[in-house]
């Protein structure tokens, strides 16, 4: 009978799809508070955000340099995630074909894929992944039989894979539409948090 990988074998996998989650999750409340009309999410068809699924698991690589300190882990996580994000942003533009947020005229801004005010978020945000969500995240994880693992991976990598066809063949994210919140202008949803520039929203979620 075949059987699944040993649970440490996808404990980064549960890492990155437990943060990808509440990452899907922080900006959905964020959408419904502000009331942006956007419903876009970041995968085809599974609720997770990659940019929050990868900034989690290099917290959780960067926390043992941290030393225990919290501010060690402000700055390492924020640096960290901040780079997650201008990586992920010049993947979106590069390889998918699409741009996913502009921070252009926001302070800091570097080519409008990551800005101070953000920097700073990731910072915090690292705190809490790695000293509230981390634990039991990994505690939960190690209770998921392996052949229910090994299946929940194979989905996610099809469901990446397809999301990342179908925005290079339509260069479009609104390929990716969701629930279907009341519309608005202004506001923006991605898989970060959301995008205002000076008193101009950019335009880049609206689908034809």
């Amino acid at each position: 009978m075949l059987s699944g990988p040993e649970v440490g074998d996808l404990v980064w996998f549960w890492r990155f799809a437990g943060f990808g989650f509440l990452g899907f999750l922080l900006e959905t409340a964020h959408a419904r508070m502000t009331g942006d009309g956007s419903d876009r999410k970041c995968l085809l068809v599974l609720p997770l955000c990659p940019v929050y699924g990868l900034g989690g698991c290099v917290c959780a690589l960067l926390e043992p340099l941290s030393d225990g300190s919290p501010l060690g882990m402000l700055l390492l996580g924020g640096a960290g995630c901040t780079a997650v994000e201008y990586g992920m942003a010049a993947w979106y533009e590069w390889c998918a074909g699409t741009p996913f947020w502009d921070y252009t005229g926001r302070t800091g801004s570097v080519r409008g894929r990551v800005c101070l005010a953000y920097s700073v978020l990731w910072g915090i945000l690292s705190l809490t992944a790695v000293y509230v969500v981390l634990p039991p995240l990994d505690r939960l994880s190690s209770l998921v039989p392996g052949p229910v693992a090994a299946a929940m991976c194979l989905a996610v990598t099809a469901d990446l894979a397809a999301s990342h066809v179908l925005l290079r063949h339509t260069r479009d994210r609104a390929c990716l539409r969701q629930y279907g919140f009341p519309k608005r202008r202004g506001g923006f949803f991605k898989g970060g948090p959301s995008r205002q520039t000076g008193n101009s929203v950019r335009e880049l979620d609206a689908a034809p």
